[in-house]
């Protein structure tokens, strides 16, 4: 039996659509955090480091014990807090309660996607499961950026849209595996049985380094991005709200071509020169000054940025199929993604955007080339794997064997045959048997 799992995967794609929309939404949400609340630009952007840290150690709390607590159970569990924690966020004034409201959905939300990640590693095609979860949370945030901004001010809106999503997500844990020991990450084995050791330790450790600094890079831009909008291009709220919207469709055509392409160019060219012209939209995006500047560096960055990061994070899932380097990575992902709100507005303060620009852009472009290693170094084998090898015409023909000719050994047994005339029609005259009752 493969070790991959056959289970359907909209449900792992549900679950990653919650767990990963309040980074999605991220801007908005530090947005209206400063302007409804009485927070400055940079305490709002440290709530949004806060709710994210709080989801990248769930990831890194649950990277190992999934195998033992079960999927199913996980997944209600982080639903559960997302919709209790972002719902109360989103129903409060009081600054307090709201940090303690984003601080609990981080947690749940950080469960959904761990659990999605170690249920993607897991797939017969990583890369296919992941571009379609990709798809699926752009194209629910880009519905709220057109949707948020006519609804009316205020800070609870874009949080109440990740409340409502893990609620509307929660009956997709029905077809998750239930009991303990039951992840659809490995073939069916014991439960009491642990895992192996952890594979590709050092290709491992290296990608989830780089992660953490490439999520840093690309978040710390995109916590402030609603400000270099607002503020340094003068766009209005819609405005700004349609140019996410429309960079967000140009991640899904993005996303489109990844998924057309899959494993056919490899991952080291996606993912090293995708990094390099991420850097440039960057340049672009934060040095904005006007609508068409800052609308080309938001939709190029966004159409680029899902494509790597759908390479990024099969190739976590290409390095341990019971799923725990693609939650490890996607966890120090995580974490360069809690930080990136805080270090943008720290960087922007400091020097200004267009300066916080060419600092990101050249981090990044140092990140491409380990990354582009590990890329080389472990695409190897076929990422379709199954019970036997698979090419373009079919199943691989094996050579026909060849018969084996076995020796003929001859046994003389020397023995005296017995005379003719002994013999009559049903078996010798003197065996003791009787011809009315012959043996069959």
């Amino acid at each position: 039996m493969s070790a991959r799992s056959t289970a359907p995967s909209w449900p792992l794609v549900a679950l990653f659509t919650a767990g990963c929309l309040g980074p999605y939404l991220l801007p908005t949400t530090v947005g209206r955090l400063d302007a409804a609340l009485p927070l400055s630009a940079t305490q709002a952007g440290a709530v949004g480091s806060l709710l994210l840290l709080s989801s990248a150690a769930a990831g890194f709390a649950l990277a190992s014990r999934i195998h033992r607590l079960g999927a199913r159970r996980l997944a209600r569990a982080g639903l559960l807090l997302a919709v209790a924690g972002y719902g109360t966020a989103a129903l409060s004034a009081d600054v307090p309660t709201v940090i303690a409201g984003a601080l609990v959905g981080g947690l749940g939300s950080g469960t959904a996607t761990t659990v999605a990640a170690a249920g993607t590693a897991a797939r017969r095609d990583p890369h296919r499961t992941t571009t379609l979860g990709l798809l699926s949370v752009s194209a629910l945030a880009a519905a709220v950026y057109l949707t948020v901004p006519h609804l009316g001010p205020g800070h609870g809106l874009p949080l109440a849209a990740v409340a409502l999503t893990a609620a509307l997500v929660w009956p997709a844990t029905a077809r998750l595996p239930g009991g303990s020991g039951e992840v659809p990450t490995t073939a069916r084995r014991p439960a009491s049985t642990p895992p192996p050791p952890l594979p590709h330790r050092r290709p491992g450790l290296v990608l989830a380094a780089a992660m953490l600094c490439w999520s840093l890079a690309q978040n710390s831009l995109w916590g402030v991005s609603s400000h270099i909008g607002t503020r340094q291009a003068g766009l209005g709220e819609a405005t700004v709200g349609v140019v996410f919207a429309a960079a967000l469709g140009a991640g899904l055509l993005g996303v489109l071509c990844a998924g057309a392409l899959g494993p056919r160019i490899g991952r080291a060219l996606p993912v090293g020169a995708g990094t390099a012209l991420i850097a440039v939209c960057i340049v672009v995006s934060a040095g904005a000054d006007g609508l068409t500047s800052f609308a080309v560096g938001e939709i190029a960055w966004n159409a680029l940025y899902p494509v790597v990061l759908s390479y990024l994070i099969s190739l976590a899932a290409s390095l341990d199929p019971h799923g725990r380097w693609a939650v490890l990575a996607g966890s120090a992902s995580s974490l360069g993604t809690a930080c990136g709100p805080l270090a943008g507005s720290l960087l922007s303060a400091a020097a200004g955007y267009p300066a916080m620009g060419w600092v990101l852009a050249t981090a990044l472009v140092l990140l491409a080339v380990p990354l582009a290693a590990v890329a080389l170094r472990t695409t190897g084998g076929p990422v379709l794997r199954g019970p036997e090898p698979v090419r373009r015409g079919g199943p691989v023909e094996q050579p026909a064997r060849q018969p084996v000719e076995q020796p003929v050994v001859e046994i003389t047994v020397d023995h005296p045959q017995p005379a003719r005339e002994e013999f009559g029609t049903a078996g010798p005259r003197n065996s003791g048997t009787s011809p009315s009752a012959p043996t069959p």
